[in-house]
């Protein structure tokens, strides 16, 4: 599985990451990249969360840093939309966004990623 990028301005898709791990359960997503050292740069954490359970359409969602000790990037996507993207720091970030999944990147991985554009996985 591959993570890829999608300019909303026609410009040129391009991998993301190709070490792509999926939080598939409460657990995981809870855990998130809590209490690792670090994370190799073609990385990337996949939560899918789902709507909101009381209102129509993503909920806003929190990613928090506690026990994160290095800086990641954060994409807020709805139907592979971004809505939002961030640089979490280490131990004390913290970023609420809509959405419907997030994906989380090394820092720098997703610096040209904006909203708009369109961010999904894809099978090799």
């Amino acid at each position: 599985m591959r993570v890829v990028h999608e300019p909303a301005d026609g410009g040129e898709r391009r991998v993301l990451a190709t070490e792509v791990e999926v939080a598939d359960s409460a657990l995981t997503r809870a855990k998130g990249l809590m209490f690792r050292r670090s994370v190799p740069e073609e990385f990337a954490l996949v939560m899918d969360l789902g709507g909101g359970l009381l209102s129509r359409g993503p909920a806003r969602q929190a990613v928090h840093m506690l026990f994160v000790p290095f800086p990641i990037d954060v994409v807020w996507l709805v139907d592979d939309e971004v809505q939002k993207t961030a640089r979490l720091s280490p131990w004390t970030g913290i970023g609420v966004g809509k959405a419907d999944r997030i994906v989380e990147f090394p820092a720098g991985v997703a610096d040209d990623v904006a909203a708009g554009d369109v961010v999904r996985t894809v099978e090799e």
